[in-house]
């Protein structure tokens, strides 16, 4: 759960809705039963960008909720409108914490006005819920797509299915063309992990779980939030060092994290063992980082290329690492090359595994 962080670092100044919020069906007015709203976005590359999405949801119209997971930030259920299945998010109220859940909320609409294939889609949110759908723990409710059953972390730990080189470069690529896009709009998602990606029933990947999401300022490629960083929500093992010391973020953040997560699929191993504080020390101080060294994944010609683009992703340094794209285009090269090509890697310092 994040920390009480300024609402209007999560929306744009034009969007965000005050602290004393009452319930409504939109982060931006109370608008009549059934309409939808164009949101507007950020300006990118001198031209306005905008997509319709509902700002209330026809409660009438709902149909066959089964519950389908939970977890910190509440409960997901899978269900039926207007003929087609959906996924229904409920964003629990924390009772010692009631702003940074509310922020939470918000935070899930951060990507909700793009539209890519590998970024669930949001179909409507709000924070009117009729007394029979109810709940005095939910603060606002999120309808998306429904993706399937399955994410990444059971797909790694739970499956005995094979991952061949093949398949988990493929779905790699997928999270980091997802990431490219979101990034290319002004949006960091600060909590990649296997957990927050979910696998269509057509084997491609998407990313999911907004709610640590950010907004970054237009035109400005880093911001700096001060002491208020080292608090955002996020999953310590996945957390960039700049994130665990409270300095500014960037979109290289999410490069951290994607490479943690990449290193989570070749391997199908826990990226570290032992206490939290002394696991985020480690990282900051130390340079602990998942171990390249002695895994048959990382063995072939293709792994031993995969591991030396995974050592920069997780650099100490934002600057050294890659952006998404460049993450992207190199995955996309070892995806066409051929699986026993062999080739001589010769890594710059920073890349030593």
């Amino acid at each position: 759960m994040p920390s009480p962080i300024p609402a209007s670092r999560l929306l744009p100044r034009d969007i965000y809705p005050c602290v004393d919020i009452g319930t409504c069906s939109s982060p931006l007015a109370k608008y009549s039963l059934g309409t939808t709203l164009t949101v507007p976005v950020q300006r990118l590359h001198g031209k306005v960008a905008s997509r319709l999405w509902s700002t209330v949801i026809h409660w009438k119209e709902l149909r066959s909720l089964q519950p389908a997971g939970s977890g910190g930030f509440g409960s997901v259920y899978r269900a039926e409108y207007r003929g087609d299945t959906v996924a229904l998010k409920r964003v629990k109220k924390c009772t010692k914490n009631q702003l940074a859940s509310r922020q939470s909320f918000w935070a899930e609409l951060n990507a909700a006005h793009l539209r890519h294939r590998n970024i669930v889609r949001v179909i409507a949110a709000t924070t009117c819920v009729p007394a029979d759908f109810g709940d005095e723990s939910s603060i606002g409710t999120v309808l998306m797509e429904f993706v399937g059953e399955r994410n990444l972390q059971q797909v790694i730990y739970g499956c005995t299915e094979p991952l061949g080189e093949q398949r988990w470069l493929r779905y790699a690529a997928d999270v980091a063309r997802g990431l490219r896009f979101l990034h290319s709009h002004g949006v960091v998602h600060l909590d990649i992990k296997p957990a927050n990606v979910l696998v269509s029933s057509e084997d491609v990947c998407k990313i999911a779980d907004f709610g640590c999401s950010l907004t970054l300022d237009r035109g400005c490629e880093v911001r700096a939030i001060g002491a208020h960083l080292s608090h955002v929500g996020g999953t310590y093992t996945h957390r960039a060092p700049e994130l665990l010391r409270g300095e500014a973020l960037s979109p290289k953040a999410d490069v951290f994290s994607f490479g943690v997560t990449a290193w989570q699929l070749v391997t199908r191993e826990q990226p570290y063992a032992g206490d939290r504080q002394h696991v985020m020390y480690a990282v900051v101080a130390h340079g602990l980082r998942p171990s390249l060294r002695d895994h048959p994944g990382f063995g072939s010609p293709r792994g031993r290329l995969c591991a030396a683009l995974l050592s920069r992703c997780w650099s100490a340094e934002g600057r050294c690492r890659p952006t998404a794209e460049e993450v992207l285009l190199r995955l996309e090269e070892l995806l066409l090359r051929p699986e026993e090509e062999e080739e001589v890697v010769v890594l710059r310092p920073e890349e030593e595994v």
